[in-house]
């Protein structure tokens, strides 16, 4: 099984994603937090540290892009070739209601035709330049039903691979993944199929891997911000290493972001900010961190962030 790094803005970040490749099982793609070309211009400074060669050694990186221009696309995927990069991949799949009203992410599934339309460009386009499309989807915007006339024309293209998150625009990231779609786009789909959605431990990934046995690749968000070592379950790598192990490595896969956001944030309360909103993911790790949670999301002061996770990482490790 190939497993991938969903693409989270504001925090699978390069920092992210260093400090992970460095401290856990290596994902096999990591997809970047979506890119928005311009009209009148390139990337942001933001977009392009998070893009630069330097900050992605070592770590197959995909660009994801977020657009409804085809013109755009194909003037951002020209200069993230020049990078370095062979592959690049269409988000069709972000729910957030200011995207989708510009009719882009799965706001773009609204117009049928005009997706069509710009794939036809946009495959044009990547052929010329030598790259490779992949693209990440939802089911369509109100009933899964839509997905057939979309899979028809995903089907017309050549693309690399059609990662789906069985889910449309109006559940956001409610209820549960709607899986009789994704079992016939599974099945009918021309191109390679990722799936994406809801994977958060052994259970779910077992129930997925034996309704689709040949499925070889699978994209995980939130339930590996969780848990970092969850890729390490579902590989069959993890099982004998003692807890208090697993918490020196967290601790410094903790440190590492710290540190990357310090050297490149200005501002204690930006850095701040940002490690807060790490903790809403990790607060599931460890339900002996609750209390430490609550002090964190009280931190006002970076210095104060620090001396409180360092007591609790220090505290946990001697209770092991």
């Amino acid at each position: 099984m190939k497993f991938y790094l969903a693409p989270m803005e504001g925090v699978t970040g390069y920092i992210y994603r260093n400090a992970y490749h460095a401290h856990f099982r290596p994902m096999d793609k990591y997809f970047t937090p979506f890119l928005a070309p311009k009209h009148n211009g390139g990337f942001s400074h933001r977009e392009i540290n998070d893009i630069l060669p330097e900050h992605n050694e070592g770590m197959d990186t995909v660009p994801q892009l977020l657009t409804g221009n085809s013109e755009d696309f194909l003037r951002a995927a020209r200069e993230l070739k020049e990078y370095g990069y062979k592959e690049v991949n269409l988000n069709l799949g972000c729910p957030s209601g200011t995207v989708a009203a510009k009719g882009k992410g799965a706001g773009f599934l609204r117009d049928p035709e005009g997706l069509e339309l710009f794939l036809e460009q946009v495959c044009e386009g990547m052929e010329r330049l030598g790259l490779e499309l992949s693209v990440k989807t939802r089911l369509g915007i109100e009933e899964p039903e839509e997905f057939d006339r979309l899979l028809s024309i995903y089907n017309r293209f050549p693309l690399k691979e059609l990662i789906i998150h069985p889910r449309v625009l109006k559940d956001f990231y409610k209820y549960t993944p709607r899986m009789e779609a994704f079992r016939n786009a599974f099945a009918n789909s021309a191109a390679p199929v990722c799936y994406n959605g809801d994977i958060v431990d052994r259970e779910s990934y077992e129930r997925l891997t034996a309704a689709y046995p040949a499925l070889d690749a699978v994209m995980i968000g939130r339930g590996l911000l969780a848990d970092p070592f969850l890729i390490e379950t579902l590989s069959g790598q993890a099982g004998t290493e003692r807890r208090r192990t697993q918490i020196v490595r967290l601790s410094a896969l903790h440190q590492q972001i710290l540190e990357g956001y310090c050297q490149t944030m200005s501002g204690d309360k930006n850095v701040l900010f940002k490690m807060k909103e790490l903790w809403a993911h990790l607060i599931h790790f460890d339900p002996e961190w609750e209390p430490y949670i609550k002090k964190i999301r009280k931190a006002q002061r970076l210095g104060e962030y620090k001396i409180i996770t360092g007591q609790m990482f220090r505290e946990r490790k001697a209770a092991l």
